[in-house]
């Protein structure tokens, strides 16, 4: 049934932009035959509308991956480059919560490790909402930054890494089995800014499963419960992700054929010095738009992805 409802909304949506495109052709057609040029600018306004929502309606065709509609659960980690890195893995952490804010995606945090001096190590969150992985999906991988250092006392130019592995969140209706005896369970107090829950219950749990090696942990929530259902719903999504990249075998792997966090193995480069560019290694997408694109303007680099991945 739920399917079937996507079907009928695409075949709505199609006859909707039809209509839509036929009353501009006839707007167009009348105003001509009346020569009457005021109306050309409504109908330029009109007809700009409706390619952004054709545009939009395109790009929405190509998620169609089993999982694309699915919320996805991201987790950024610093490599090379030490306080570099870290704050690198932070700025690219407030790239994609200010994507998730200006498309009305909920962000949850689950797991998060500080910088020792600035920045993040590690984060790990949820994108909530209709097509959350099939967007971000464009963001697995190496990203890599190219600046004058706010941490060198000497103004070098220094180059910083940090990765992004985004899974889909997967429903509690597939099944996944998971044996008790294959777990370990950690409990420690959670990390934050302070206050007396933080500072004397160990509600945050970290579960290790032990076939597989798949760490997950969760701090966000009060309760001790509550914090090991998140991350057993993690390992859960992890697990089953992991299985379907046995079956995919070398196709867009999430984990091992990343390589690691450094030189060669980046997807994107972000140049700040000497010049400005954003560029992304397997498309050839490109802009000197730097600031826009760290305030959140994903969606030219996301489509990009998404026709290349068609093509192959």
């Amino acid at each position: 049934m739920s399917q079937l409802s996507d079907l009928k909304d695409v075949v709505a949506r199609c006859k909707t932009l039809k209509k839509e495109f036929d009353d501009i052709e006839a707007h167009w057609q009348l105003a001509s035959e009346m020569g009457d040029e005021s109306e050309l600018e409504e109908i330029e306004k009109t007809h700009l509308a409706l390619l952004k929502k054709i545009d939009a309606f395109d790009i929405e065709s190509k998620l169609s991956g089993e999982h694309d509609k699915a919320n996805a659960i991201v987790s950024l980690h610093a490599g090379a480059g030490g306080t570099e890195a870290c704050d690198w893995n932070d700025m690219l952490y407030r790239m994609i919560q200010r994507w998730a804010n200006a498309h009305g995606y909920e962000m949850e945090v689950t797991d998060i490790l500080p910088g020792e001096e600035a920045g993040l190590k590690s984060v790990t969150f949820f994108v909530k909402g209709q097509y959350a992985y099939g967007y971000l999906k464009s963001e697995i991988g190496v990203h890599r930054l190219v600046r004058i250092s706010p941490f060198d006392s000497n103004k070098r130019r220094h180059t910083s890494f940090a990765s992004c592995d985004i899974i889909p969140e997967i429903e509690d209706t597939i099944v996944i089995d998971i044996k008790e005896s294959d777990l370990k369970v950690d409990t420690y107090r959670a990390s934050g800014a302070g206050g007396q829950h933080v500072n004397k219950t160990e509600s945050a749990v970290r579960i290790t499963h032990a076939p597989s090696g798949i760490i997950v942990a969760c701090q966000i929530e009060r309760s001790q419960i509550k914090n090991r259902a998140t991350a057993m719903k993690m390992l859960r999504a992890k697990l089953y992700d992991r299985e379907q990249e046995k079956k995919r075998a070398a196709i867009e792997k999430h984990y091992d054929d990343k390589g690691d966090i450094a030189w060669g193995n980046q997807i994107r480069s972000y140049v700040f010095m000497p010049y400005q560019l954003v560029k992304d290694a397997r498309t050839g997408h490109e802009t000197g738009n730097v600031a826009a694109v760290m305030d959140g303007d994903l969606d030219p680099f996301m489509r990009a992805f998404l026709s290349w991945k068609g093509k192959k």
